[in-house]
């Protein structure tokens, strides 16, 4: 059974999301009853929430919610990757709070927009290496020529496992003239990184992508960090920008013929399990 480690659910009349008004694909409800159910068809058998970069004051909200889900009977969530805010002072007292709670597993901060200072600053960076000896691993979601920040925060943090978001966010519309080819590969360098097999679909034509035109990205992962340091993720609902769920899970299946069934295990499923020890 696949696990999961990036699943996004919204519910708007929940919590508050204000990204999603300049996403109308995406605007819309997206409910655990929904996915479960594709997900189950799919071969699907446990599952992480990612955090959806709800409002600040609905972090912990978000949380409480999802968790929530997770005690219903037959429930297929086992943990979250909860929203932060390192570049805050307030953040030593949140992680305190976040270790009580066994449901979540990680943190991430969404920085598209942001400027490269924040991810660099001493503040977020003494905040981050607070996840040392936590058991708490941290996803890293830049943009596919700024892995150089990533890399910085790594090596600022060296005790922390990293988890690198879909693939790096390559541009394979740019093919192999993107720094990407060559960022993902230094960041593959630092073992306290592990590789997300995840979205990538939603960043391509959602009517001509193929498992040829994939292949190349997935290769360079797999030679930059090992299958040991690899986890798969679904990142639905933003994989339906680029087909669906059924599709995605379809490709990965493609993509992974040949390879003998140990290495497929661990990208599967079993790194998942060992890194958030589910």
């Amino acid at each position: 059974m696949i696990v999961d480690t990036h699943l996004h659910l919204i519910d708007r009349s929940a919590l508050s999301y204000p990204w999603l008004a300049g996403e109308p694909a995406l605007n819309r409800d997206h409910s655990y009853e929904e996915y479960a159910l594709q997900a189950k068809r799919c071969g699907i058998g446990a599952v992480l929430h990612m955090e959806v970069d709800v409002d600040a004051g609905h972090i912990q909200a978000e949380t409480a919610f999802v968790a929530g889900l997770a005690r219903q009977e037959g429930s297929l969530l086992r943990g979250a990757i909860a929203a932060c805010r390192p570049e805050e002072d307030g953040f030593a007292a949140y992680l305190e709070h976040c270790r009580a709670e066994p449901f979540v597993k990680g943190f991430r901060r969404v920085l598209h927009g942001a400027p490269d200072e924040t991810s660099r600053s001493a503040l977020y960076r003494a905040n981050i290496k607070r996840l040392e000896g936590t058991g708490l691993t941290y996803d890293l979601i830049f943009r596919g020529d700024r892995l150089d920040n990533a890399a910085a925060l790594a090596d600022a943090a060296p005790g922390v496992q990293f988890v690198l978001d879909h693939f790096g966010s390559p541009d394979l519309k740019a093919g192999r003239d993107h720094p990407w080819w060559s960022t993902v590969a230094e960041l593959g360098k630092r073992p306290n990184v592990v590789a997300k097999i995840s979205g990538i679909i939603a960043y391509t034509d959602p009517q001509g992508w193929t498992v040829d035109s994939l292949r190349p990205f997935l290769d360079r992962v797999v030679e930059s960090f090992g299958w040991e340091r690899l986890v798969w993720g679904s990142d639905w609902p933003v994989c339906n920008l680029g087909g669906g769920l059924a599709p995605w899970v379809a490709g990965t299946h493609a993509l992974l013929e040949g390879v003998p069934d140990t290495e497929r295990g661990k990208l599967l499923s079993g790194n998942a399990r060992r890194i958030w020890r589910l």
